[in-house]
């Protein structure tokens, strides 16, 4: 095993952060049960928050970023995992403070890490990255919340709709029979998000002209939401008896107004879904749904694949939002 490897370092001087493509040493990285040869990453908007030294995020640098990574255990400590065991590593401290995916090798903790399920592809696994797990949480969620069966023959609506959480939420919403309002500030992705299986499509301005505060009609079932602000305030005021929103964004800003009209007159309620921090195992049932019955055909016209030497234009995309579908990194 080569003792260097390549990877995508963000460094910071005189408060001004700066990246680049650097060699680094395999014994520099940080202590952990598992060393792996990552083989793919994704790209996420907490990924571009880290490279550009966004207060609150990563704490020291230089840094590797990266919270995803799909890869081979070149060197194991523990009994559970053995050489050559493909594993997904998402979440946790990986890309934030410990050393991530942007790099050829990670080491880290056995309890971060599942095997890759049968079915799932890395590349399939990396296609959907934190994003995917996000979305797939927040049906969890919704549908554990409701106790319906299902979404068949329900309504629901998606905001951030175009970005990596918001188009695989469409995806699989749509895949499970749900007819899918689609929010988006996009006004030239209409033919991308009907592609995803989106029945309805919004503009921002028609969600403020159709929902009522502090309470109006009944219009969707469920809702996945990825912005906060105003366009949470108007999905609350909009479900149906029993319905919820699950909630994992702030593109919009953190905060929102509500009444409690919403909770106490129609049970609705707010989930949210952290994709961090959640025990491995309900890690491991999404993953192995998305290597099963969630399985997206359509996931990878939606995935642009890039190296880390194209990195940097992504990030810099992403945090302007512009990002459109998901990002995989081949590492």
């Amino acid at each position: 095993m080569t003792s260097n490897f390549r990877a995508l370092e963000v460094s910071e001087s005189e408060g001004k952060f700066g990246l680049s493509i650097v060699e680094k040493k395999v014994d520099d990285l940080p202590e952990g049960d598992l060393l792996v040869k990552v083989s793919y990453s994704s790209l996420n908007y907490k990924d571009a928050m880290s490279a550009t030294g966004m207060p609150g995020v990563t704490r020291n640098y230089p840094h590797i970023p990266g919270i995803d990574a799909v890869g081979t255990v070149v060197n194991s400590e523990v009994s559970d995992f053995k050489e050559g065991d493909n594993v997904i590593v998402t979440g946790y401290d990986l890309g934030m403070n410990t050393s991530g995916g942007f790099g050829e090798y990670i080491r880290v903790p056995a309890t971060w890490a599942i095997h890759l399920p049968k079915g799932l592809s890395e590349k399939q696994s990396m296609s959907l990255g934190t994003a995917g797990l996000t979305a797939g949480l927040s049906v969890h969620a919704l549908d554990s919340f409701r106790k319906w069966g299902g979404f068949k023959e329900t309504k629901s609506i998606v905001t951030g709709s175009t970005g990596g959480v918001g188009s695989v939420s469409v995806m699989l919403l749509s895949k499970l029979g749900s007819e899918v309002t689609a929010v988006t500030g996009k006004d030239d992705q209409t033919d991308f998000l009907s592609s995803l299986g989106a029945s309805n499509i919004l503009s921002r301005e028609e969600l403020t002209e159709i929902a009522r505060k502090p309470i109006g009609k009944s219009l969707w079932d469920v809702g996945i939401d990825v912005v906060s602000g105003e366009a949470l305030s108007l999905l609350l005021t909009s479900l149906s008896p029993g319905g919820a929103v699950a909630c994992s964004g702030l593109v919009g800003g953190p905060s929102f107004e509500s009444s409690i009209f919403p909770f106490i007159l129609r049970g609705n309620a707010l989930i949210g879904i952290d994709s961090v921090e959640i025990a491995l195992e309900t890690k491991e049932h999404i993953w192995e749904h998305f290597s099963g019955d969630w399985s997206l055909d359509g996931l990878e016209a939606i995935t642009k694949e890039v190296s880390l030497d194209n990195l940097e234009a992504e990030i810099t995309s992403i945090l302007n939002g512009n990002q459109v579908g998901r990002v995989l990194v081949k590492i």
